[in-house]
């Protein structure tokens, strides 16, 4: 008797039923490998938001906090580095190039970066990805920025707008450089990384703002009219000395190093790390970064946890429409009995209806994640900043697709073990 040939006739008789397990597994396991595809690259990722960097240097603080406010924009500095301190640093020998950085205002809730032309031709992303620029040119005077592809896409931004700085970390501010606009020069290309909501601006510029502000912050301090508004004065005052011990022209936030030999890196570590000018704080960027993903692994463990449920859900669907279908195929293999089959014969074909499902289901769900990768990478990397390749799955996810198969193959056994106990006498048997 040939089982092959009955269980494509027996198919043909449910198509909706074994369609619908099929569509079953296919989107459970397409669930399970993406999110694995996804948590993987998310790492890696992650990881690679700064590249090429040795050493990022800023003030005695949490390597978490100097990687937050440094790299992801988030946060402040404890205190700035004096600019003597960075020339010290920076002439150092084995250092190859340094990016100072200045921080401490926003505009419209995206953060302001003070840094110079260092920052354009040194960061790096993504596995060593270069910055370029998708409009215009690198800023070169004091009152030109460069907006990074987010800024530019949301707040509608064009070469020759001007934008006005605020001082603090919110989206709105009430202390804003209003006498210090800056024009618009250039607009770098999505990266998918903080950079893209960043403002760029020379430090020159950056100070020079501060300085006009704290200039016109002292003049008002004499003017009677503004003695009316005295909470905004209070505000102005903190601002002021904010800026006159953190802001000032002879420091900035953090700075990062690129050295000739990265074996050099722990040594000038500890060096900055002892340094006796002022306390400060070198830190690893990759070191520094999986310290950061295992605070936020909870949300990767939730997704895999997740994905998992639903692969088992999609097990269990096919098991409940199998064993449903028991039910109403008890005639069916009645007949065949009848006709010869032998209870091994109907095992084998409940189980290689599972079998078949599964495999299949599989199959499709490898398919459909491919093709999702083949299509949507491109737009995965430009809003998300994850570079996902088409390559061979890892060694985890091929023993991902195994255990589906193996459960799969496992859970046919139930209604086959059924279906081999049901007597010809019961399934031909009419109940009412």
């Amino acid at each position: 008797m040939n089982i092959a040939a009955l269980a494509i006739k027996s198919y043909r008789n449910r198509k909706l039923s074994v369609g619908l397990a099929i569509a079953s597994i296919t989107l459970s396991v397409a669930l399970l490998l993406g999110v694995e595809i996804l948590r993987n690259e998310a790492k890696s990722s992650f990881a690679n938001t700064v590249s090429g960097t040795d050493l990022i240097v800023g003030a005695r603080s949490s390597s978490v906090n100097l990687l937050l406010y440094s790299v992801f924009r988030i946060g402040n500095p404890t205190n700035n580095i004096d600019w003597h301190s960075y020339e010290e640093i920076r002439d150092l020998p084995g250092v190859k190039w340094s990016i100072p950085l200045s921080m401490g205002d926003t505009h419209k809730g995206f953060r302001v970066i003070g840094t110079d032309h260092n920052y354009i031709e040194h960061y790096q992303y993504a596995r060593d990805r270069e910055l370029s620029l998708s409009q215009g040119i690198w800023f070169e005077h004091e009152d030109e920025s460069v907006l990074g592809a987010e800024v530019a896409a949301s707040l509608g931004y064009r070469l020759g707008d001007k934008i006005v700085v605020a001082h603090g970390a919110g989206d709105e501010s009430f202390i804003k450089h209003d006498d210090q606009p800056f024009r618009v020069v250039g607009v770098l290309a999505a990266t998918g990384t903080p950079v893209d909501r960043s403002v760029h601006v020379s430090l020159a510029g950056f100070d020079h703002m501060h300085e006009a502000w704290q200039q016109v912050g002292d003049e008002h301090d004499h003017d009677p009219l503004a003695a009316l508004t005295t909470g905004a004065n209070q505000v102005a005052e903190e601002v002021h000395q904010e800026h006159a011990e953190h802001g000032d022209e002879h420091s900035i936030s953090a700075f990062m190093l690129g050295l000739e030999s990265r074996s050099a890196a722990i040594g000038l570590q500890r060096r900055i790390n002892q340094f006796e000018d002022e306390p400060l704080s070198a830190i690893l960027p990759g070191v520094a970064l999986l310290e950061l993903w295992e605070i936020v692994g909870l949300v990767e463990n939730t997704l895999l946890a997740i994905s998992v449920f639903v692969v088992i859900v999609g097990l269990f669907s096919m098991l409940i429409i199998l064993t449903t279908s028991i039910n109403e195929r008890r005639r069916e293999m009645a007949i065949l009995r009848a006709m010869g089959a032998r209870p091994g014969h109907v095992f084998a074909l409940i189980l290689g209806e599972a079998i078949f499902i599964t495999l299949t289901g599989i199959v499709l769900g490898i398919m459909l994640v491919f093709s999702m990768i083949a299509f949507g990478q491109g737009w995965i990397a430009s809003e998300f900043g994850l570079y996902i390749g088409l390559k061979l799955f890892s060694l985890n996810q091929v023993y991902v697709i195994l255990l589906v198969a193996l459960f799969g193959c496992l859970i046919g056994l139930i209604p086959g073990i059924r279906m081999y106990r049901y007597s010809l006498i019961d399934g031909m048997t009419i109940r009412v």
